[in-house]
């Protein structure tokens, strides 16, 4: 058997790389028949392919229906969504969002968090659940979560007593929910 040229052999490599895998395997077959005998492990150290996979582009070569198909794999191929594959998500993300959220008293669909996503990926993951920052934008949206800025504005000075203040609304907080009542925050400005 009579290799191809040096810069044929780059081309065919150049190509075989721009392909989709059935195509490679299929290309890798076609060129191994027609070089005949030592084609097959000629075209395997050109193109770097194991010889289940020309093997598998002889057979499909041979088959009609296969070389129908449109497809690249098969229906349902493919990793699936981790919303398919963990059916806790959910509950777990509305825990984990459950003492961080807050909304506007005049429109009960408009709710907010006050924790950033990698903050949430990190109380998932301490419920046992390892989900990316996509993961959570999509959790976010789907729960109709919104986006909120916060004004920046200069500090007007410092109380004393600013903590025991925070202390207390938590604690009031907590009681309320305790006899299952329900918690409205609202911000209010100082008019002059």
């Amino acid at each position: 058997m009579q290799p191809y040229p040096a810069p044929i052999e780059a081309q065919m490599q150049r190509y075989y790389q721009s392909l989709s895998e059935k195509d490679r395997r299929r290309y890798a077959a076609i060129e191994a028949i027609k070089l005949g005998y030592g084609g097959q492990v000629y075209i395997r150290q050109l193109f770097g392919c194991h010889h289940e996979t020309l093997a598998l582009g002889m057979a499909e070569l041979d088959n009609e229906t296969i070389l129908e198909q449109g497809r690249i794999r098969q229906v349902g191929g493919g990793r699936k969504s981790i919303f398919e594959t963990n059916q806790g998500l959910d509950e777990a993300f509305l825990r984990v969002l459950e003492q961080h959220t807050a909304g506007s008293p005049t429109d009960e669909t408009v709710k907010w968090t006050n924790l950033k996503r990698h903050e949430i990926v990190t109380l998932l993951k301490d419920e046992g659940i390892e989900v990316s920052v996509t993961v959570v934008d999509q959790l976010l949206e789907k729960h109709n979560f919104r986006k909120r800025k916060a004004v920046k504005r200069l500090a007007t000075g410092e109380s004393e007593h600013r903590n025991e203040q925070f202390e207390r609304i938590e604690q009031l907080k907590s009681t309320y929910q305790a006899v299952g009542n329900p918690i409205m925050s609202m911000d209010t400005k100082k008019e002059n």
